[in-house]
């Protein structure tokens, strides 16, 4: 059975994509990358959420074996605001070593005084996909809303209390997770990669 390596030591990655294979009764295992050895450093110092994606795939390629593949993300919150702020670094908006907390507060006083009118913003994933041959396959997806001036809601991570999808009155820190994971940037760009999965599985 074909092997999809995750670039990432995250099991929540690894069980959404799981949980959405065995949706379409793909013939697919998902795995972590500790199964290989462990996720190689890897120096995110592309400057789009593609290039680093292609760095992390890149890394982890070599150990994949024929026949499997390596997949990896790189994800991130834009604001209009910002001009497309705080992008390829949200995840150290605050500092190398910011926590979750210290990058909110710091995206919050950087929108101190605008207007709810401008506050436009979205999560933006870039999934690729490397097969041992060298070939490379990207898939992205976009979650659009606006940044609220105070967090609300205990679940989620990183900004997920202070960004309100487009369609709904609450943000990814109070939504349900079955439904944040129906319609956030990673699910749809997951989406994107199981449907091509699945057609390449008809061939």
């Amino acid at each position: 059975m074909t092997t999809v390596y995750l670039a990432t030591g995250n099991p929540h990655k690894a069980r959404e994509l799981s949980e959405m294979v065995e949706r379409e009764n793909l013939a697919l295992r998902i795995a972590l990358a500790h199964e290989l050895g462990g996720m190689p450093e890897v120096e995110e110092n592309a400057n789009t959420f593609r290039g680093n994606a292609i760095l992390k795939a890149g890394a982890l390629v070599d150990r994949i074996g024929r026949g499997n593949f390596a997949l990896a993300d790189d994800s991130g919150l834009e604001v209009d605001a910002l001009k497309g702020g705080p992008g390829i670094h949200s995840s150290r908006y605050a500092g190398p070593k910011a926590k979750d907390e210290d990058n909110l507060k710091k995206l919050l006083a950087a929108l101190r005084g605008v207007g709810e009118c401008d506050r436009g913003a979205q999560f933006t994933c870039c999934l690729i996909l490397a097969d041992a041959k060298g070939g490379l396959m990207e898939f992205s997806g976009v979650c659009r809303g606006r940044i609220i001036t105070r967090p609300l809601g205990r679940g989620g991570f990183g900004y997920d209390p202070v960004f309100v999808p487009d369609g709904y009155d609450q943000t990814f820190g109070q939504l349900a997770a079955e439904v944040k994971s129906r319609i956030s940037h990673r699910a749809r760009a997951m989406a994107k990669l199981v449907q091509w999965m699945g057609r390449a599985g008809e061939d």
